[in-house]
């Protein structure tokens, strides 16, 4: 019985997460495209014009000390974007109250979207990875906790996508998030800077900012650098990342937010 139940289980978590992914990739010119130029732009901009201005940072060049923090906030928000405007329109089009009437469980349902949301995020990282090596050296000295970290902030903010889209009730709703809140975060986040360089008080705040332990923790992976311990960084994140995994679930579980 249990074998018989895991098999529509896979079929449906393939066919959903197949759907995921044939989205982003058919649109590629609107889901690929963008972030490798904005990103180009960053490289060309702050690594290159700006960046030949400014003085090593823990024995790197500004362009190779950045590009970490450009990865991950590509990740970041891409992983964010796919799952917060592909739930919402599922709401919209009422296709998800077909999904939850189904015989599929909300696990399914759950992972099919979420792992859609990180496969994106991490494609995208893997393309303005490669765009940073027409600018610059990077070193690879830690390569599995590159992975770790990436996978994991990526799933992380793939399911945040997912609860903004639970609760948005409107196309507005799922931009509000990202453009007050994320993108402050990321920004303040170290992707720029050390935060070494800051002011006593500015250094304490941005010890709460979640962003920064994954933007230090990837740039430890990739430069052998960072400003934490890397062990509260990959902490932290792990930690996230099940809060928002549980908290997604019990909401498809009770339905909030299903109907527009």
């Amino acid at each position: 019985m249990n074998r018989i139940g895991f098999y529509p289980g896979m079929v449906a978590f393939q066919t959903i997460l197949k759907k995921e992914v044939l989205r982003f990739l058919r649109i590629w010119p609107q889901t690929l495209l963008p972030p490798a130029i904005t990103m180009s732009l960053y490289f060309i901009i702050f690594g290159k014009f700006i960046g030949s201005q400014i003085q090593q940072i823990q024995g790197y060049s500004y362009i190779q000390y950045i590009v970490p923090g450009l990865v991950m906030m590509a990740i970041i928000t891409n992983a964010y974007g796919n799952t917060a405007s592909s739930f919402f329109l599922s709401k919209f089009n009422k296709s998800i109250e077909e999904m939850l009437v189904s015989p599929m469980s909300n696990l399914i349902i759950l992972l099919g979207f979420a792992i859609g949301g990180t496969l994106r995020g991490l494609l995208v990282g893997i393309i303005v990875m490669f765009i940073a090596f027409f600018f610059t050296h990077i070193p690879i000295l830690h390569p599995m906790i590159i992975i770790v970290i990436a996978f994991c902030a990526s799933t992380f903010f793939s399911l945040a996508g997912l609860i903004n889209a639970i609760y948005a009730k409107r196309f507005d709703d799922i931009s509000f998030v990202p453009t007050f809140v994320l993108t402050p975060l990321t920004y303040l986040g170290g992707v720029f800077y050390s935060i070494n360089q800051l002011s006593p008080t500015w250094h304490f705040i941005s010890l709460f900012n979640p962003i920064l332990a994954i933007v230090d923790t990837f740039r430890y992976g990739l430069l052998g650098i960072s400003d934490l311990n890397i062990a509260i960084g990959l902490g932290l994140v792990a930690l996230m990342l099940v809060f928002t995994f549980l908290w997604a679930w019990w909401l498809l579980c009770r339905g909030v937010g299903i109907k527009i």
